[in-house]
């Protein structure tokens, strides 16, 4: 339920107003609807499902072989929870192949699940993309800096942008998805300074996961910031729960119930 409060962006355009007003945009992915439930409320303003759900949900080690069918699932779960913006990640050539092809994609993930837009990965080479969706009424969310999609192109899971050459390329890929039409950039992994001097120079928001505090807003992936993937630990990531822990403690103390024959109990069954 939302509150009189609530001032969450009810459009796609109020991102850009939200960097100008200088309020910070809060996104969380989610991966179905009884999370979606728990987050719809003033605190989160976007969810995204995010193809980290191969790996986070369906235990594969990167997200190169998440399905469009996968995709289009788990967005509509997350819709019958949440009344907040909802962007949904492209998978693995579902858009790199022909602009074609990624109109009727992300035409499928708009028509099957709600969703308000879509995010893909990559820097000018996805101009001509971005602008053929956004001109088709397809709101686009960018991804810069360490593009999962590109793991093996990039060396593993590094921080992008370090270099000279690198941090002017990104620089550059960023206002070229700007002039396409993106309505806000996802920075992963790049240098804070970088990162800072990126969401200076676009008019529209940019929203951090690794990237400093100089970014128009965060994204964590929920799993993560919860606590509940434990193996997962990198710098950047702070948890703000240990439910994995919880989760482990509950199982032990159903267990045990179980096996002394405390559950259930008369309150717990029928007359």
């Amino acid at each position: 339920m939302t509150s009189g409060t609530d001032r969450r962006p009810r459009s796609v355009l109020e991102l850009t107003v939200m960097k100008a007003e200088g309020r910070r945009i809060v996104m969380l992915t989610c991966y179905d609807a009884l999370f979606a439930r728990l987050l719809d409320g003033p605190d989160v303003d976007v969810l995204l499902v995010g193809d980290s759900v191969n790996q986070v949900l369906a235990g594969h080690p990167s997200t190169l072989n998440a399905t469009l069918d996968q995709m289009i699932y788990h967005a509509a779960s997350v819709r019958r929870g949440t009344q907040a913006l909802l962007f949904v990640d492209l998978p693995f050539l579902t858009y790199q192949v022909s602009v074609e092809e990624a109109i009727r994609n992300a035409g499928r993930v708009m028509q099957e699940t709600g969703a308000h837009g879509v995010k893909l990965e990559g820097g000018a080479a996805m101009g001509a993309t971005v602008a053929a969706l956004v001109e088709r009424g397809i709101p686009v969310i960018g991804h810069l800096g360490l593009t999962p999609q590109s793991v093996n192109t990039l060396g593993g899971y590094r921080v992008q942008g370090r270099d000279v050459s690198g941090a002017a390329r990104l620089e550059e890929d960023a206002l070229v998805l700007e002039q396409a039409g993106a309505c806000a950039l996802v920075l992963e992994l790049v240098p804070t300074a970088l990162a800072q001097r990126v969401s200076a120079a676009l008019r529209i928001p940019t929203i951090g996961i690794g990237a400093g505090p100089g970014c128009d807003g965060q994204v964590l992936v929920l799993h993560d910031m919860l606590g509940l993937n434990e193996a997962f630990s990198p710098r950047f990531l702070k948890r703000y729960a240990e439910l994995g822990g919880m989760v482990r403690a509950a199982a032990h103390a159903f267990a045990s119930d179980v096996r002394d024959g405390r559950y259930p109990d008369a309150a717990h069954s029928f007359d």
